[in-house]
């Protein structure tokens, strides 16, 4: 399709015309219409004309003319694309924007800085409660440019990977863009992973170098960033240079692959010119666990995902020009790339960076954030909120919250007191609270209580509505698609959108096989949902062996891999189930060798140690119980749902056992599980 029939505003001035959907009227809901009044003809002021439900309804029939005339006037094109999009989901092959070229450091740098120079574009909370670190767009685009003249300098180029494994700082999202301004591909891996779960994903992406600090501070605590790097890159060829910043002030010990990255920088240009990059070459990678033992690098591209992750960001949050926009979360996660970098940047928000935690150093933290920075949204973890509500109201109540206007939740589904305690407590009953589902593959936030028409319902602890251009389908076990309300089934997507995730790194079977084969045509989530009466959607949670401890989804086969490790392990199976505060924990069954001579207590601490090494702290188990044999079908298959069940002691509704081989394991495994818990109690 041309790319001139997508001239900003054209669309919308034909679209409040148009009569397919009806007589259109200048109706401009107050959510949408709240925003700063746009260029006259732009997409946006032509948007706010738009019911919700028509907008919505376009957007699914003719994605198209949607997505095409959203691109165009949304992003700012070195060459206009030619065609909106290439996709067929049973192939699992995504193309969006083909033929334009655009860079996406300049849209979220380059653009913002020709027009407000001087305004601050990123605020950094630090660990300690010290005053925040306030650059300029200007000053971020200088050390981006030096940061990215750096890494040219250095052999870098386009289409070569990168690892950044540093803390939430400017730094560190200068490092994101400078890739993105050469054409470099970043993978940011959470500082908290270990160093074999980081030399994992340098030897996957066959990274050329790492970016990382000396040393990393969260919670009054050091961690050795600069020792974990050490300890991957031993194992990783394909490293030629590790630039290392300086976080703290005490000394790091620089190896022959060690380039101080502050001192090499100072002596570069400020001035970079960004690249001209495909809409759909490679932007970055990112790791994220599955139902098989090794994590996926899911590969996202240039326009799509930058179109997609700026616009959820505008009209999921309500988010206003001159908004102070606050999510908590790690850039070593999607949310922190999508809502804490890509995003707000691209959109011209000023973002926070928050490097500590939520309690330190007391539970008041985040809202004297709030209060001190004035911040408009504020989108964080159920984790944190269940953690936070059990400390006396005062600690929020002590802090002026008056600047909130929409409260954001993500990362696993809210439950009911946390949420009633986030929108009643924090938000004082006024701010609508957006609980939000989406994914890594999905690249943004795909259902959402915002936006709607005005004044629109939003029922607690449920995401509700799709996102422009998401169409979900709910599709039961005989793979036919259930239309009838409050029964669950697998939640699927009909059709593709921009932000969605390519391939897997070096795998794209993989990517065919996990989400387009189980119901082929369809994107399949790996989660299940139900369609209430009023037509909302409710996210029921995980229907594969993926859990999620605090946000983070994690593979139990990821963990059982390394459990199978130790020598005195012939077999482990690993469940998650509910816990108050995290949401979901591991729980693991170990089955021991006979002729193990050691205690078994030396076993299960060492069964620690090595998933805190293999994989990360927060990985490790919750549970351990020693059993003889794990329940197994005829074929050798272990009934992991009789485990949940067991876990969670509802063995009096096992569901169906006829396929077990020998039914008599269940009891010998509940009365392990009944020595385990009076164990626990007299300690």
């Amino acid at each position: 399709m041309a790319s001139q029939s997508y001239r900003a505003g054209l669309f919308w001035s034909q679209l409040v015309r148009c009569t397919t959907l009806g007589q259109t009227r200048t109706h401009p809901g107050r959510y949408l219409s709240s925003l700063h009044p746009p260029p006259p003809d732009s997409w946006t002021s032509q948007l706010s004309l738009l019911p919700h439900q028509d907008l919505y309804r376009l957007s699914v029939t003719d994605p198209d003319r949607f997505w095409g005339s959203a691109a165009a006037d949304r992003l700012h094109w070195v060459e206009p694309f030619q065609q909106v999009q290439d996709c067929d989901l049973s192939r699992g092959r995504i193309n969006w924007f083909l033929g334009g070229k655009l860079n996406v450091s300049g849209e979220c740098l380059d653009r913002h800085a020709k027009t407000e120079p001087s305004r601050t574009r990123l605020i950094l909370v630090r660990d300690l409660c010290s005053s925040p670190v306030c650059p300029s767009i200007r000053e971020l685009l200088e050390t981006t440019c030096r940061l990215a003249n750096t890494l040219k300098s250095h052999g870098i180029h386009k289409g070569d990977r990168l690892a950044i494994y540093m803390p939430v700082s400017p730094l560190a999202v200068a490092a994101m863009l400078a890739c993105a301004r050469i054409g470099a591909v970043h993978t940011v891996v959470f500082a908290g992973f270990s160093s074999d779960a980081l030399a994992g994903r340098i030897q996957d992406a066959q990274c050329k170098a790492v970016i990382t600090c000396n040393q990393g501070v969260r919670g009054g605590r050091l961690i050795e960033l600069k020792a974990t790097v050490d300890a991957a890159v031993k194992n990783c060829p394909s490293v030629q240079h590790v630039f290392v910043s300086q976080r703290t002030e005490n000394p790091t010990m620089m190896g022959k692959l060690d380039i101080p990255l502050e001192e090499v920088m100072s002596s570069e240009s400020a001035v970079c010119p960004p690249e001209s990059l495909d809409s759909e070459d490679l932007l970055f990678l990112l790791y994220t666990s599955g139902s098989t033992g090794k994590p996926k690098g899911l590969v996202h591209t240039q326009a799509g995902y930058l179109l997609y992750s700026s616009m959820t960001h505008q009209y999921v949050f309500d988010y206003r020009d001159g908004d102070v926009f606050g999510c908590v979360a790690d850039i070593g996660w999607i949310t922190g790339h999508s809502y804490v970098v890509y995003g707000p940047l691209c959109n011209g928000a000023t973002t926070v960076l928050f490097e500590s935690t939520p309690v330190y150093p007391n539970p008041g933290r985040y809202w004297e954030m709030v209060e001190r920075l004035r911040i408009n949204q504020f989108y964080g973890a159920p984790t944190a909120l269940r953690l936070l509500l059990k400390y006396d109201e005062s600690w929020v109540k002590k802090y002026d919250r008056s600047s909130l206007r929409t409260l954001g939740s993500v990362g696993e589904p809210i439950n009911h007191e946390a949420w009633h305690w986030f929108h009643s407590v924090v938000g004082e009953g006024r701010c609508p609270l957006v609980d939000t589902w989406w994914q890594t593959e999905t690249g943004g936030i795909c259902i959402a209580p915002r936006p709607a028409e005005d004044e629109a319902p939003i029922v607690p602890s449920m995401a509700m509505r799709p996102f422009y251009g998401i169409q979900p389908i709910i599709i039961g076990d005989q793979g036919e698609v259930l239309s009838r309300p409050s029964v669950s089934g697998a939640l699927c997507i009909s059709q593709p959108w921009p932000g969605m995730a390519r391939s897997i790194n070096g795998n794209h079977q993989r990517f065919i096989d996990t989400y387009f084969t189980p119901y082929p045509g369809y994107y399949f989530t790996g989660d299940g949902a139900v369609l209430s009466e009023d037509g909302f959607y409710q996210i029921t949670g995980r229907i594969d062996d993926v859990i999620n401890i605090s946000g983070h989804r994690l593979g139990t086969a990821e963990i059982e891999d390394a459990l199978d490790e130790h020598p005195a392990v012939p077999e482990t199976a690993v469940v998650g189930i509910p816990h108050e505060i995290k949401g979901e924990v591991p729980f693991a069954f170990v089955v021991l060798k006979d002729d193990v001579s050691v205690n078994p207590t030396t076993v299960l601490q060492q069964l620690r140690e090595l998933v805190s090494t293999k994989i990360a702290k927060y990985a490790v188990p919750e549970h351990f119980l020693v059993v003889k044999r794990l329940p197994k079908t005829r074929s050798g298959k272990i009934m992991r749902r009789i485990l949940r069940k067991v876990a969670m002691e509802t063995t009096c509704d096992l569901g169906d056992v006829s396929t077990l081989d020998d039914p008599s394991v269940i009891a010998e495994i509940v009365e392990s599980l009944e020595q385990y818990r009076k164990q626990r109690e007299t300690k």
